[in-house]
């Protein structure tokens, strides 16, 4: 006979994963809802006379999708990895297989987040005023 703590081969531990899938789904949810939020704001400014934040709202935009590729893919990173040490293989590899394909393409919308919210630096120009140089005739005007 099973008791509700159990699954149904009788191994403890089914509602916990249970549990961490529901609060995987709605970090999805909660991320996605931030996202459309963000774009919805990004859409206002585009047909508003009012000056926006634009640069701020595409910081954002960035950090949600980093957030989102984390909750994405360590979602069922963090469920396999219960559900391992609870004994129950299958279940964490069909999680653990669910990360890596969440993943791979989440690195690449993470790399290009990431190089939006780190600009290159500027490269080195002339500087913004006369430098006198010693051994030689000045170009400096007054000088």
């Amino acid at each position: 006979m099973t008791t509700p703590a159990t699954t149904a081969s009788g191994r403890p531990g089914g509602p916990l994963v249970g549990c961490l899938v529901l609060l995987w789904v709605g970090g999805l949810l909660a991320v996605a809802w931030w996202v459309f939020g963000i774009g919805m704001h990004q859409w206002a400014a585009n047909y508003s006379d009012e000056p926006t934040d634009v640069d701020g709202l595409r910081r954002q935009a960035n950090h949600a999708l980093l957030i989102g590729v984390l909750v994405a893919a360590g979602g069922p990173a963090v469920i396999a990895v219960v559900a391992y040490r609870l004994r129950l293989v299958r279940t964490a590899i069909v999680f653990l297989v669910l990360a890596v394909v969440l993943a791979i393409p989440g690195l690449v919308v993470a790399a290009s987040a990431y190089r939006s919210l780190t600009p290159a630096p500027a490269p080195p120009g002339p500087p913004g005023h006369c430098v006198e140089l010693s051994g030689g005739d000045t170009r400096c005007p007054g000088g």
